[in-house]
């Protein structure tokens, strides 16, 4: 088995440590003998969305994010629309997540549209949503408790027909009102989570190597263990931290 993943934009939104989800999705892969290829792909360069199987967009600037709506505007918004309606897989983290969305409207009234693959929108607001958080996803994305860091000034709403990825513990989450985090559309993973966010949070990790395994192959066993314990304790700390506070 193989899985090709692609990682957009990499040298514009990768805030955080975010490449840290693509080396986390990578290893646990390859030790578990699954073959993957890891592509990088950024401002004018294509992509066939036929080729993979995971794509990866990360956190940005509002600043960065403008530099790249010439880029979507000009093919890419497309193809990735079409790959989200296709069910391949996507983890997009902050302003990628936005990005997936319908639009930004800054505090100031100032509206960037964005790709529209899925039915969100963010509002920007002059105060921070910052700090560390948790969240426990909803039982069609795991159940699980999710341990991250969330730094973002957009307040991003759900449409109708999206379902949160998860509901805050601890933190802001979405937009600090309505106790969601994140977002869940076919097989989009969208999390305003960095940290990064699969290193300490393997049982989500793993359900995203599930997800695009069982669309590639149809059927497939169960991902066999792995010795989590570093990332067990990294989890539990942030967790017991989070609890205390």
């Amino acid at each position: 088995m193989r899985l090709n993943i692609c990682h957009l934009y990499p040298d514009i939104l990768n805030l955080y440590g975010d490449r840290g989800n693509i080396i986390t999705m990578k290893r646990r892969l390859e030790d578990r003998g699954i073959a993957v290829t890891v592509d990088e792909r950024s401002i004018g360069q294509p992509i066939d969305i036929d080729q993979y199987d995971i794509f990866f967009i990360g956190g940005g600037q509002d600043f960065e994010q403008e530099v790249l709506l010439r880029d979507l505007a000009a093919g890419k918004g497309r193809d990735i629309r079409a790959a989200v309606e296709d069910e391949k897989v996507f983890l997009a983290i902050c302003g990628g997540y936005q990005m997936l969305g319908q639009y930004y409207k800054t505090w100031d009234g100032e509206q960037l549209d964005f790709i529209g693959a899925i039915n969100v929108h963010t509002i920007g607001a002059k105060e921070r949503m910052i700090g560390n958080y948790m969240y426990r996803t909803t039982p069609e994305s795991g159940d699980t408790i999710v341990v991250g860091f969330e730094n973002h000034s957009g307040k991003t709403y759900l449409g109708a027909d999206i379902a949160p990825l998860g509901m805050v513990l601890q933190g802001f989450g979405n937009n600090g009102e309505d106790q969601t985090e994140g977002a869940r559309y076919k097989n989009v993973f969208a999390t305003y989570s960095h940290g990064s966010l699969l290193p300490k949070n393997p049982v989500l990790c793993d359900l995203i190597l599930q997800t695009a395994l069982r669309r590639k192959y149809d059927r497939v066993e169960p991902l066999a263990p792995l010795d989590d314990t570093l990332e067990h304790a990294a989890h539990d700390y942030m967790q017991q931290r989070l609890h205390k506070t």
